[in-house]
């Protein structure tokens, strides 16, 4: 029974998140290197505010229980500000980095896209929070022992499973939400990244009442999620169409997404084919010095050549 427990939170809470990493980051060594080096600056930040927390808690009296109860809220809430304090911290090192690629690169463009680091580094930071949310628990999940047997939820392993993926999906949400703010200077998008990491870290006191923390959880990262879709050039015709799997070339033109085929993608109600040339179109004023980029646009996924 521990091993099937071990096993069934084990997928649930690293399952889809292991599942993104195969399909969108592993085949490309630049994103696992943007991946790692999230990884390691929420390491960093865990480090520091566990520093401090424990430099509070053995400065203070061990019998004051309400003054330790104020400190753990104190070290949950400084532990998410310096999170967010090292997410910007690497938003400006990737900033410096597609400086440098650019820079090194022969036809003068970046191979990653800013929107594409954004949601690299959230799942870097997602995975390392994880891993540290449920490592100690997997390791009791294998027993011995029998969960629940002093009247306790028997539910504790479960809906940490399941609060462990809602937080490695919000990560992904988060970075790509605060990247945008960060390089648009919408200061009100970052503020509502920060504003939310602290709602779902202060919904961790509801458990043991777990209906109270998860079900707020799930809410946040349903709208989380909207937003960076829609931020990063989502819409409703989009998701629709890929629901449906309606196919996006045009009949007639050539072979379907083939080499002499046409791939019909939409730039603000605009439609374009794949293999039209950006010098003979007015778009090229918004996307010159931008680089080799892919980026959703009706379904499709629109190549734009400098």
């Amino acid at each position: 029974m521990t091993l099937a427990v071990f096993f069934g939170c084990t997928f649930i809470a690293f399952g889809p998140a292991f599942g993104l990493f195969i399909f969108t980051i592993a085949r490309d060594p630049l994103r696992i290197i943007i991946l790692i080096a999230g990884a390691f600056f929420w390491l960093v930040s865990l480090l520091l505010s566990s520093l401090i927390w424990f430099i509070a808690v053995k400065a203070s009296d061990p019998q004051d229980e309400r003054l330790q109860k104020g400190l753990l809220i104190f070290g949950v809430m400084f532990s998410v500000l310096l999170q967010e304090a090292f997410r910007f911290l690497y938003y400006k090192l990737l900033r410096k980095a597609i400086e440098g690629l650019v820079a090194l690169s022969e036809d003068g463009c970046s191979p990653i896209s800013i929107q594409q680091m954004a949601y690299v580094a959230g799942v870097g930071f997602g995975l390392m929070s994880g891993a540290f949310s449920m490592i100690n628990l997997l390791a009791d999940a294998l027993g011995p022992g029998t969960v629940g047997i002093h009247g306790d939820s028997q539910l504790y392993f479960l809906t940490s499973a399941f609060m462990t993926m809602v937080l490695i999906f919000l990560h992904t949400f988060w970075g790509i939400l605060f990247f945008h703010g960060c390089e648009h200077r919408r200061w009100w998008e970052i503020a509502a990244v920060v504003i939310m990491h602290l709602t779902v870290s202060g919904l961790s006191f509801c458990n043991p009442l777990y209906v109270g923390s998860l079900v707020p959880s799930y809410l946040l990262m349903a709208a989380a999620a909207a937003w960076a879709y829609l931020l990063s050039g989502g819409s409703a015709q989009n998701l629709r169409r890929f629901l449906l799997c309606k196919c996006c070339s045009r009949k007639g033109v050539g072979d379907t997404l083939g080499l002499v085929g046409y791939q019909d993608c939409c730039w603000d109600g605009e439609r374009l084919s794949q293999w039209l040339k950006q010098e003979h179109h007015p778009l090229v004023s918004q996307t010159r010095g931008a680089g080799d980029f892919l980026r959703p646009w009706s379904g499709c996924y629109l190549s734009l050549e400098k």
